[in-house]
């Protein structure tokens, strides 16, 4: 075949793209395939997703599945959905690795890091303003009352995250039974989450093979939803997406690319500053809490806050929720709460450095910490996991896996609930904590009781919760004063 001939062909191949058609597996229809995106329009739309990710990941999660695969169709749903599974399989924040993840799909490694930085960057900005105010003026009554409304709000949304989580991966008996055991695990053993993880997704994965059909009915069925393709599933039949097949040196290649980008600021500062600084405790908990926090943001709030807390001193108990209220005000990941967490411990071991740039080096170190794995995650596995499209046993071993983080987020609402509504909590071995009764707080019991029935009975937003709580905070203050 001639130069020309060929150009010709590759011409009418990319304009032929848009003629295609693709097939509804529900109904059998046919609609017009779209044309693959440009890397221009996929920045844009990556900005806006990024300034609009309000809601946590459920809602996260749902505005990329309405952009890119409702109304753009770049991305079909059975693909969407398999890469969210990965993406739920590991530690970090799922939505925005789902983000790199269909980044990278579409316009290799550059398409992945365009979509991870501007998911998070705004709500980073946001949080570092945020906590600069938290920090400078905190302890001043308005403020104190404005968050003493806000924790009760918290309280009631991770309330709902869990009963929201609960019933999509609850289907039966047996995924009930595996969040029972992980909340006992986690709240009466003092099981390490990342165990609890683990084992879960062993119980799936031995289940799907004894029980097939008691465990694959809890995850993401292959199955469930028609098979509408995008244009990310006609690129792939056409031959153009070969950075999604691994090869040979593709695992060797990314780990040597990016352990280092990740790890050697980290370590550098461990050389530089010594074993016992605050930074080296920022970089080392960090890191560590990127490899282990599976099942995001409220799943692992829990252990952070306690070693926030307890092991550190980094922070008061009631000033985690006071977080966690900042970071559900602002767009991007929850996991932004650690910004909170890092800034603080760095704003009030500050050294000879002045305390809101001690700060703000922690918030950009935790950031570092925190998000650069999930560059790592995404490049390592996605073309493995692209491979294994439609295995049943991963399916199944994440069905297990979201339903034991039904259980560790049981655990995360009892805890806010205990350091929210009580003044005073006791511990009675194996980790376990029970209120001090007479030491409840009436105004915060009603208020949390409030929130709850705004957001589970009367269906009232996120934000207009938060934001009514807080002004319920300030008149009751003004009523007891």
């Amino acid at each position: 075949m001639s130069a020309q001939a060929s150009e010709e062909k590759g011409a009418s191949d990319k304009t032929g793209a848009s003629d295609k058609m693709a097939t509804s597996g529900k109904t059998g229809e046919t609609v017009e395939a779209p044309a693959a995106p440009s890397f221009r329009e996929g920045v844009k739309l990556w900005a806006k997703i990024g300034l609009l990710s309000f809601g946590g990941p459920a809602g996260q999660i749902a505005l990329m599945h309405r952009e890119l695969v409702e109304e753009r169709r770049w991305i079909g749903e059975q693909r969407f959905l398999h890469a969210l599974n990965y993406c739920m399989l590991l530690p970090g924040p799922e939505a925005q690795q789902l983000a790199i993840y269909i980044g990278w799909l579409l316009h290799r490694t550059i398409g992945g890091l365009v979509a991870g930085i501007l998911f998070v960057a705004p709500g980073a900005l946001v949080m570092l303003t945020l906590s600069i105010l938290y920090a400078l003026y905190g302890d001043a009554p308005l403020v104190e009352a404005l968050f003493f409304g806000v924790k009760a709000a918290v309280l009631a949304i991770v309330i709902e995250a869990m009963i929201r989580i609960g019933r999509r991966a609850l289907k039966n008996r047996v995924m009930v039974l595996i969040a029972l055991a992980a909340f006992i695990a986690i709240y009466a053993l003092n099981v390490p989450f990342p165990l609890i993880i683990l084992l879960a997704g062993l119980a799936g994965w031995i289940g799907n093979r004894i029980a097939p059909a008691l465990f694959s009915g809890a995850a993401h069925g292959k199955d469930a939803v028609p098979d509408i393709k995008g244009a990310v599933d006609l690129m792939f039949e056409r031959g153009e997406l070969a950075h999604t097949r691994p090869t040979r040196w593709h695992a060797p290649r990314i780990i040597a690319i990016w352990l280092p980008i990740w790890l050697g600021p980290v370590l550098l500062i461990w050389a530089l500053t010594g074993s016992a600084s605050v930074w080296t405790e920022i970089g080392g908990f960090f890191s560590v809490m990127a490899v282990v926090t599976f099942g995001g943001a409220y799943a692992v709030l829990a252990y952070v806050a306690q070693a926030a807390v307890e092991s550190f001193g980094w922070l008061a108990p009631g000033e985690m929720v006071d977080g966690l209220g900042l970071a559900e005000t602002t767009p991007g990941p929850l996991i932004l709460v650690l910004q909170f967490v890092g800034f603080l411990a760095a704003f009030r071991q500050s050294g000879s450095l002045s305390p809101l740039l001690a700060g703000s080096l922690g918030a950009m170190l935790t950031l570092w910490a925190t998000f650069t794995p999930c560059f790592f995650w995404i490049f390592l596995g996605a073309p493995y996991i692209e491979a294994l499209r439609g295995n049943k046993a991963l399916s199944a071993a994440l069905g297990a896996i979201t339903a034991a983080v039904v259980g560790v987020i049981m655990n995360l609402a009892l805890w806010f609930g205990l350091h929210v509504i009580f003044g005073e909590v006791r511990n009675i071995g194996l980790g376990m904590d029970v209120p001090v009764f007479s030491s409840i707080d009436w105004g915060a019991a009603l208020l949390s009781c409030a929130a709850m029935i705004a957001i589970l009975k009367l269906k009232i937003g996120m934000l207009p919760t938060l934001g009514g709580s807080a002004l319920a905070g300030v008149l009751l203050l003004a009523a007891s004063g």
